[in-house]
């Protein structure tokens, strides 16, 4: 049967999702209005396929190629093709080498500490801020950047990343409509100089981490014998992923509990109870802040970091879903949503409101395990998902023992479409301390 979608327009979908004041908002109402698969006009492409039914998403799992259009902004980034992009044959082996470094438990718990330090640094500063507010994207971006660099990239301290002038320099190459602008080419050559120092301290003589910690990137790549170029654009690349996925999901929770201080004080009392005068988690505690990882999770349900994904189909299929069965030909691009594939009522009753407790295991248990995608799906999906977990739940741990947070009155937090789904002017937030907290 034909896929469903609106009368197709001249301005080749311009128009349609300025009204609709975003593509976010116009992939809800889209899905809303025509179903699970819907026929779009997607500017860039022409005419794309967007799914937000689960069932139909877990066919097109396999799927393991890219659109290039979508993607092209990434391409200053990377001197030796798109990552994003590389053709399925070149990808797997390039991606075996990310899991090795990434996904490594072990590694997470040996640089647990290093990652408590960065974190108790952070709200340290935090602390002096004298009824102030801070703002939670730019530091908590910049503490992510710090986190991946001391666990993937060789340690690289304050000497050699300078963790807000390269947040700073990513947002202004992926923001600026012409990456030729010398604002845009001075930000991209800070971030290239920054990346040629980050493989130079490296090489300089980095203390050998013992063989079972697969964590150090750069080594790794060396060893599959990685050409200097790729090397670059991997390092350029995992810090441009990795302090935005953490960083972002966290100011995101953290906004949520500011508007939910109920919710708030039942994770501070989580915390009292499993760690009781600590002042950050060990390890192995983290398996126990068992309502702390359903706040995150539901806060990730609602704020997507990345709310977009895409594939390109290279053969022709058949997809099946709760509204029909429809032919997919081959070189169509396939849209994901993720953020109308978390609002999906048929799925999340009430789904714009905040509920934790979606995620206890029963409520998991009873759900398609593509209703929520925080980091894809398929041989795309994020290679550092498991890493980036354990930092947010570290952090939420750290700040939620120690602060309240409190929203500046006033203050709209309004969400934008970048590489990641980013928060407009920031997110300040006033931060007072726990007359509990432990010390």
């Amino acid at each position: 049967m034909p896929i469903p979608g609106p009368v197709l327009r001249a301005d080749g979908g311009v128009g349609a999702i300025s009204d609709a004041g975003g593509l976010h908002l116009y992939q809800r109402r889209l899905h809303a209005e025509y179903g699970g698969v819907v026929r779009f006009q997607l500017p860039g492409v022409g005419v794309a396929v967007s799914v937000a039914d689960p069932l139909v998403l877990e066919q097109t799992v396999r799927i393991d190629e890219r659109p290039s259009a979508l993607f092209a902004f990434l391409e200053p980034l990377c001197e030796a093709g798109n990552l994003q992009v590389i053709g399925a044959e070149e990808h797997a082996p390039w991606r075996r080498v990310l899991l090795e470094a990434l996904a490594g438990r072990p590694s997470h718990e040996r640089h647990f500490g290093e990652f408590v330090s960065l974190v108790e640094g952070l709200a340290e500063r935090w602390a002096g801020a004298g009824g102030d507010a801070v703002l939670l994207q730019k530091d908590l971006t910049a503490l992510s950047l710090r986190m991946i660099c001391a666990y993937a990239l060789g340690g690289a301290g304050s000497d050699v990343v300078r963790a807000e002038e390269v947040v700073d320099a990513f947002e202004v190459v992926l923001s600026e409509a012409d990456p030729t602008t010398q604002r845009a080419s001075l930000a991209l050559d800070h971030l290239r100089a920054t990346v040629d120092r980050v493989i130079a301290a490296h090489e300089g003589g980095r203390e050998i981490a013992p063989e079972d910690d697969r964590s150090d990137l750069i080594r790794a790549l060396m060893a599959a014998r990685t050409s200097p170029a790729r090397i670059r654009d991997t390092v350029m690349v995992t810090m441009l992923a990795a302090h935005h996925t953490t960083g972002v999901a966290v100011s995101w929770t953290l906004h949520l509990l500011g508007r939910h201080p109920e919710v708030a004080e039942r994770v501070a009392a989580e915390l009292d109870r499993v760690l009781g005068d600590r002042s950050a988690p060990d390890y192995g505690d983290l398996r126990e802040l068992t309502y702390l990882d359903m706040v995150l999770k539901e806060s990730m349900r609602l704020y997507p970091p990345g709310p977009y994904g895409a594939r390109e189909t290279t053969e022709d299929m058949v997809l099946s879903g709760a509204d029909g069965t429809y032919g997919i030909p081959a070189g169509t691009t396939v849209f994901y949503p993720f953020w109308a594939v978390h609002m999906n009522p048929d799925h999340w009753p009430e789904p714009e409101e905040f509920r934790p407790e979606r995620f206890t295991p029963e409520a998991v248990a009873a759900r398609s395990r593509f209703a929520y995608v925080p980091f894809g799906l398929g041989p795309r999906s994020c290679e550092g998902a498991g890493l980036a977990m354990v930092e947010a739940q570290l952090t939420l741990a750290v700040l939620l023992k120690r602060f309240r947070f409190r929203p500046v009155e006033g203050h709209e937090v309004t969400p934008v479409e970048r590489f990641v789904l980013w928060a407009a002017d920031d997110i300040p937030m006033v931060v007072t301390p726990r007359a509990t907290a432990g010390r």
